[in-house]
C-alpha cells in the first residue's frame, strides 16, 4: 500500500481512534490517552511503510513493530485489526475472558503481534535483539519500535540505546511518543527526560523531530531512517496524548481510564463527523 495518500491514512487513523476508544470503553479498562497518540504512526507504518502481509502473518522476510509501551495494545490491536490481521469485530473482545485480545499485547495468539510486551523499556530491547538477529541472517527486513516518553525513564532504554549504536543496527528505527504526559502527571515534573535528541545523539545514533499528527513529516522522517547507514534512527514525535478526543487530549487522567456511556458517545460525537468528510474526500 506505498501509494497511498496522506488523506487516506488520516482516515484510517480517525477510524483506528474511534475503534480503540470504542474497545476500551467496552472492556471498561485500558489506556486511551497514549494510545490516541501514537495512532498516526502507527497507521503509517502499517499502512504505508512496513513489508507485511496480513495473510501471512509470520513471513520470515516481514519487517517487524515492538510495541514497547505496551499498554497502549488498543492503538496496536486497532491497526492490526484495520489492516487485516483480524476481524475489526474483535476488538469487542479487548480485555475480555472470552478471547485472547489482553491488555497487553500478546504474540502468541494475537496475529501480527511481534513480540510481547508491557514491562516499560524491555520491548526496545527486544526490539535490538530482533535488528542484530536480521543482520546476522544477512536480510532487508527492518525492525520498529514505539516508545513512550515516560519510558525514557527506564535504564534499559539506555544499555538497549547503546547495544544498537555498537552493532551499527541501521535496520532499526525507534519512534518516541513524545506527548509529555505519563500516570503520574507530566514527564518534566515525574522525571525530566530532555533534552532527548542530545541525548540519543550522544548515544551515536540518527535523530529525526517530527510532529506525530503530521502524515508528511512522518513518511519523510522513515525515508530519511532508511537511507541512513551505520546507525540506529530515533524519531522523537510530539503528540498530543489522547489526540483526536478533546476532553481527553493533554490530560494525564485518561492515561488509563475507560470512558463511560457518556463520554463514549461524546468521542464518537467527535470523531464520526471527522471520518465521514474524510471517507467523502477520499471518495
Amino acid at each position: 500500500m506505498k501509494n497511498i495518500t496522506n488523506q487516506e491514512l488520516a482516515l484510517w487513523a480517525a477510524r483506528g481512534r474511534l475503534l480503540a476508544v470504542d474497545a476500551v470503553h467496552e472492556a471498561a479498562s485500558g489506556h486511551p490517552g497514549g494510545s490516541l497518540s501514537c495512532m498516526d504512526a502507527l497507521i503509517t507504518l502499517y499502512f504505508a511503510e512496513m513489508n507485511i502481509d496480513p495473510a501471512d502473518p509470520k513471513k520470515a522476510d516481514r519487517d517487524r513493530l515492538v510495541m514497547s509501551k505496551g499498554h497502549c495494545a488498543p492503538a496496536l490491536y486497532s491497526a492490526l485489526a484495520l489492516r487485516g490481521y483480524f476481524p475489526v469485530e474483535d476488538m469487542k473482545l479487548l480485555r475480555s475472558i472470552k478471547a485472547h485480545y489482553s491488555g497487553h499485547p500478546d504474540m502468541v495468539n494475537v496475529p501480527g503481534v511481534d513480540m510481547s510486551t508491557g514491562s516499560l523499556s524491555q520491548g526496545m530491547s527486544a526490539a535490538v535483539g530482533m535488528a542484530l538477529a536480521l543482520k546476522h541472517q544477512g536480510t532487508d527486513c527492518r525492525v520498529y519500535t514505539i516508545c513512550g516518553d515516560g519510558e525514557m525513564a527506564e535504564g534499559q532504554i539506555w544499555e538497549a540505546s547503546m547495544a544498537a549504536a555498537k552493532f551499527k543496527l541501521d535496520n532499526l528505527c525507534v519512534f518516541v511518543d513524545v506527548n509529555g504526559l505519563q500516570i503520574d502527571g507530566a514527564t518534566k515534573d515525574v522525571m525530566p527526560s530532555e533534552p532527548l535528541d542530545a541525548k540519543f545523539a550522544a548515544f551515536n545514533w540518527n535523530v529525526i523531530k517530527v510532529d506525530g499528527h503530521n502524515f508528511e513529516e512522518i513518511r519523510a522522517a522513515l525515508a530519511q531512517a532508511r537511507e541512513c547507514k551505520g546507525m540506529p534512527t530515533v524519531i522523537l514525535m510530539k503528540t498530543v496524548k489522547g489526540k483526536g478526543v478533546s476532553f481527553m487530549e493533554n490530560n494525564a487522567g485518561w492515561h488509563g481510564k475507560a470512558p463511560n456511556d457518556e463520554q463514549l458517545a461524546a468521542a464518537k460525537a467527535e470523531l464520526e463527523p471527522i471520518i465521514a468528510a474524510l471517507e467523502k474526500e477520499v471518495g
